[in-house]
């Protein structure tokens, strides 16, 4: 009944209980779930983990915050993983400058060639953009033949109808259930219902009323009732859009 499109279940905190939790979740109506790369090393443990998980899938693809290490030969790597069968899309990636490290030039670097690559491979993105909204829209302008996502979205709703625009869309977390989330509920009001997807990001930004526990994709139903509320539909009626728009993006049958 949900996808999760994006949790990282490579991820050490899962170590002492990833296979039972997996199984316990699937019998639970979590559907499918999409486990993204964050470097060469993690992009390979959830391949190995899609492997053994049916409803599992995988994306390939090294983070900004890992972006010094995607030289020549890390590319040629990248290009061999996204040939796997449970591969279904390059991230996730793009720009994080709230760090500024490493330094911007090296992100951009880094960002640009794994989107010539996506489009090599005919593969859609996930973009990961934390405070670089600007020279992340001009990246995904620059390659009008990629399509993709934005995960765990935190922009404006100007720049949610300039990414509609140019064909992506948006994935929405945890964080749209905060108090404090003031913008994400008018974009996920105005969202075109084809271009909305949602996500758990585990093992981070658990949402109400789970915050401070490790994040899983159990608690994707309290993200979905959110949008649901939001967008004024019932919470079946949004746990089978996200997942048809999910399976559709990542083209799973």
């Amino acid at each position: 009944m949900f996808f999760d499109t994006h949790a990282h279940y490579d991820d050490e905190q899962f170590d002492p209980d990833r296979e039972q939790l997996l199984n316990d979740l699937h019998a639970q109506g979590i559907s499918y779930i999409l486990n993204p790369g964050a470097s060469l090393i993690s992009s390979e443990k959830g391949i190995r983990i899609a492997e053994r998980f049916d409803f599992v899938y995988a994306a390939a693809g090294v983070h900004p915050q890992e972006a010094q290490t995607l030289d020549a030969l890390g590319l040629s790597v990248l290009s061999d993983l996204l040939g796997h069968k449970k591969v279904r899309a390059l991230g996730e990636i793009g720009l994080d400058y709230f760090y500024n490290q490493p330094a911007r030039e090296v992100q951009m670097t880094a960002f640009r060639a794994q989107m010539e690559l996506a489009r090599a491979h005919n593969l859609p993105v996930i973009i990961h953009d934390r405070d670089a909204h600007e020279d992340t829209l001009k990246v995904v302008r620059d390659f009008p033949q990629v399509r993709g996502v934005f995960h765990c979205y935190s922009g404006s709703l100007e720049l949610a109808k300039e990414l509609v625009k140019v064909g992506y869309s948006l994935s929405f977390t945890g964080s749209i259930t905060f108090k404090n989330a003031r913008r994400l509920p008018e974009v996920a009001a105005w969202l075109p219902e084809d271009r909305i997807m949602i996500e758990t990001d585990s093992p981070y930004l658990a949402p109400e009323p789970c915050r401070g526990r490790r994040n899983h994709s159990g608690y994707l139903p309290h993200i979905c009732r959110k949008v649901a509320d939001i967008r004024g539909i019932s919470l079946e009626a949004a746990a089978a859009l996200t997942l048809h728009n999910g399976k559709a993006f990542f083209g799973i049958d």
